[in-house]
């Protein structure tokens, strides 16, 4: 009688490449007095906002820096304004050995031609008069993002929760349920949500300065496109408030522009 063939295992995990999205703060002086001051200037109001919101510092404009950058006292600074140090770029050989002692990566150099959110939003203009920043998020763990195959469009037709995330990687993302406050959503082309959007949207993530962010309810807690970003804590002028509106961006400012049926 013949054997019957050895079953062959289950895969218990894959390793495979992600592409993922995060901030990189651009740090332009060492000055730590300077630096803390500055940070709690932007973001005490602001608390929540980036609540475990992964960082990247950038220390490009560091490297030749006469004077040291104190990372080990950074580091508690960022973490109380709720951002996530995990990796240093673009400093020096110095720097680097330091950020890699308290735990940093050591993450490459940006791509080229890819336009990252500056640690202060560009001052947009919005169709009459600007009124910025809106009310920190609340934000939980965050589970694994859906994310498109390249070229794309991804839709999601169920409402997203804060915490949640989804990335349509080389395309635009449609969304056909409310993105409620602390939900995240990402294209490296344009949004289109046909219900209120009240979380993040972070439109032409790799660089697409052609970009859009469209809502028949716009109410967002920050949007950005290409890097350029913006949140509204005062809220948003009522021609566009909680209405079908758009947004693009005009050279380096943000426009809001109401949309009519």
């Amino acid at each position: 009688m013949a054997a019957s063939p050895k079953a062959k295992p289950t895969a218990l995990f894959d390793l495979k490449s992600a592409a993922l999205s995060v901030l990189a703060l651009h740090l332009k002086t060492p000055d730590m007095a300077a630096l803390v001051a500055a940070l709690n200037a932007r973001y005490d109001a602001e608390a929540g906002l980036f609540l475990h919101e992964p960082l990247c510092l950038d220390l490009t404009a560091l490297r030749e820096a006469a004077d040291p950058l104190d990372l080990a006292a950074l580091l508690p600074v960022l973490r109380a304004h709720g951002f996530n140090p995990m990796a240093v770029r673009g400093g020096s050989a110095l720097q680097h050995e330091q950020a890699l002692q308290l735990g940093l990566i050591e993450a490459p150099e940006a791509a080229p031609g890819r336009t990252e959110a500056p640690t202060e939003p560009t001052a947009p203009e919005v169709a009459a008069t600007a009124q910025p920043d809106a009310p920190a998020a609340e934000a939980t763990a965050v589970p694994a993002a859906p994310v498109a195959g390249p070229g794309r469009t991804l839709i999601i037709d169920k409402p997203l929760r804060s915490g949640q995330q989804v990335y349509a990687r080389g395309g635009d993302l449609i969304v056909m349920a409310v993105v409620n406050f602390g939900a995240e959503v990402i294209a490296d082309g344009s949004i289109h949500v046909y219900a209120p959007l009240r979380g993040r949207a972070l439109a032409g993530a790799q660089g697409d300065t052609s970009a859009r962010i469209f809502a028949a309810c716009m109410s967002p807690q920050l949007v950005s496109i290409a890097g350029t970003w913006r949140t509204f804590d005062g809220g948003l002028p009522p021609e566009v408030a909680d209405k079908p509106a758009q947004v693009r961006l005009d050279g380096d400012k943000l426009l809001f522009d109401p949309l009519k049926f």
